[in-house]
């Protein structure tokens, strides 16, 4: 974990990290029953995963 008691912008600031200071995020998805890591994809899943479209579910008004 990274300390950052010695940062001066801890306020309300915005902390800036350089490339070096920053961490991938590995992106897992589940696939045939089973998760696995999206880095992993051959280039067509890859772009099967970024055109996906996610379903948002929304409330429906009930008659009175």
């Amino acid at each position: 974990m990274t300390d950052l008691s010695n940062q001066t912008n801890l306020n309300n600031d915005e902390i800036i990290l350089a490339d070096n200071e920053r961490q991938l995020c590995e992106v897992w998805t589940r696939v045939m029953g089973y998760h696995r890591p999206v880095t992993s994809f051959n280039v067509g899943k890859k772009g099967e995963h970024y055109e996906r479209k996610f379903f948002q579910e929304c409330r429906t008004k009930l008659a009175a």
